[in-house]
């Protein structure tokens, strides 16, 4: 497995990802199709200036155009101050492998390496078991059970904190 930065070219990806119903059950249902292109361009520009970062997750090297979904480690503002989030998506046909915690694991290993943004907090939907164990067996914190802004809907979900400098637990 290896991850590679979101590009303009991966519009089709984001399409599978996040105008599904299904991948999008936990997240208030699939977003428009139209927006897609131009929030990948977003995503692209950001991930280029290294602002945040947008990696696709490659399941096999050998097929470099097979993207099995994403990860991201961004920051951004909330009544209580500014805060590091990481947030994950894992296409069907990927799902039950171990690609987002191995994704996650490198991201926040690369966060504790590079000592940047400090605390990362995850926000997955309550009732989604395989997200909220990927928390669990990486060492995040549970915090507590809130309501979430995601896309203009509010959505019921369990928040998670990890150090990745002292929190992230051993391979």
């Amino acid at each position: 497995m290896q991850l590679r930065n979101v590009t303009p070219d991966d519009v089709d990806a984001y399409i599978q990802m996040r105008c599904d119903p299904v991948m999008m059950a936990d997240l208030g249902g699939p977003l428009p199709r139209e927006r897609q292109p131009d929030k990948v361009r977003r995503d692209a520009r950001e991930a280029e200036a290294d602002i945040c970062w947008v990696k696709m997750i490659i399941p096999d090297p050998d097929t470099p155009d097979a993207v099995a979904g994403s990860v991201t480690i961004w920051s951004h503002d909330t009544d209580e101050g500014p805060i590091s989030e990481i947030g994950w998506m894992i296409l069907p046909q990927f799902q039950g492998r171990g690609l987002g915690k191995r994704a996650a694991r490198i991201l926040l290993e690369q966060a504790r390496d590079e000592d940047r943004w400090g605390v990362v907090h995850a926000f997955p939907a309550t009732h989604n078991a395989a997200s909220n164990g990927i928390c669990r067996s990486l060492g995040f914190r549970f915090i507590t059970e809130l309501d979430v802004t995601f896309a203009d809907r509010v959505l019921r979900s369990n928040h998670w904190a990890i150090d990745p400098r002292s929190d992230l637990k051993p391979a």
